[in-house]
């Protein structure tokens, strides 16, 4: 391969594991940032925080989708995982980028803070837009909390999985906005009540850097969106089927490897290929045989079948082997 057709290949490749990886890192840090920052400065007023959220979601989506997928969420990549659009491999990677940029989103935010006269990061009465059910100004009970949280994310990882859906590509590009709008309408109502989570990487950052009884009132806000998200992950494929095969090593096949294919990461930007058409993208094809990426004009094909004996052939002829012809997917 001569130097141009590796730097075009280069060019050319899907995203990997890394890139991957520091999308939902920035992605989740993003949210934090400007979802919690926005929540401080105007004290927690509704609209502007609802929206806050919702818009960095879905410009982060519109930025990374074609990259990670855009989960930002390990509610939403419990979600999918379970859904079969992505591995739970790729899943518990993405979790653990989500967690370090909600944490890292948080530390910055308290760091900017710090220029403003009297502010306290570890003032119980000024938190960095952290969730609670029974402290500062919320006043709710811990069952109420947790509940809630279970219904709303499963409602809005239901929507995900919805709008991402193969069979919804016509609508493929609105799919952050629906997202966005939904995450927006749910702070609407939530804020009063736990300052809406859905989201436990968006919870752990804050209340790390809030301390005192919010780092006690943390726990409601990590289990009840990860099990609001399974639920919508099962019952979507239950009661719609799924979109596309699903990906080796999703579902209820826990610890079979895998890592994903188009599936999640092309729901937003992409035009999907019927079944039986290879995917394409980029000049790499996906091989489900090896479950992996290949360069499409170097994909293998199975072997012409031997010529049948003349005795299974109509007039006792078959072709020779070597005037059979392949057929090849359309690259």
């Amino acid at each position: 391969m001569t130097d141009v057709a590796m730097a075009d290949a280069a060019v050319e490749a899907p995203p990997t594991t890394v890139h991957k990886l520091l999308a939902e890192f920035i992605g989740t840090f993003a949210l934090v940032l400007i979802g919690c920052g926005v929540a401080v400065v105007n004290s927690g007023e509704i609209v502007q925080t609802g929206l806050a959220f919702g818009l960095t979601v879905t410009l982060m989506a519109y930025a990374f989708g074609r990259i990670s997928g855009g989960h930002f969420n390990p509610a939403v990549s419990v979600g999918a995982a379970l859904g079969g659009r992505t591995s739970w491999r790729d899943a518990g990677m993405y979790i653990g980028a989500q967690i370090a940029g909600g944490i890292v989103g948080a530390l910055v935010l308290m760091i900017l803070f710090l220029g403003i006269d009297g502010f306290d990061a570890f003032d119980s009465d000024a938190p960095l837009g952290t969730n609670g059910f029974s402290a500062g100004g919320y006043d709710y009970a811990w069952w109420a909390a947790f509940l809630i949280e279970v219904i709303f994310t499963f409602l809005f990882v239901f929507v995900i999985l919805a709008v991402t859906d193969k069979r919804n590509a016509a609508n493929a590009m609105l799919a952050p906005l629906a997202i966005g709008v939904t995450l927006a309408v749910i702070h609407f109502m939530l804020i009063p009540l736990t300052g809406t989570s859905l989201n436990p990487a968006r919870s752990i950052g804050p209340a790390i850097f809030s301390g005192g009884d919010w780092l006690v009132q943390l726990w409601p806000f990590i289990p009840a969106p990860l099990l609001g998200g399974a639920i919508a992950g099962l019952l979507y494929p239950i009661l719609f089927g799924h979109g596309d095969d699903p990906v080796p090593g999703s579902g209820l096949n826990f610890g079979s490897g895998g890592s994903s294919n188009p599936g999640f990461t092309q729901q937003w930007n992409q035009p999907h290929a019927p079944q039986d058409q290879p995917i394409i993208q980029d000049g790499w094809q996906w091989d489900p045989a090896s479950q992996q990426w290949i360069p499409a004009q170097q994909q293998a094909f199975p072997p012409a079948a031997p010529a049948a004996p003349e005795a299974q052939q109509p007039g006792g002829w078959a072709p020779p082997a070597s005037d059979q012809t392949q057929v090849r997917p359309p690259q």
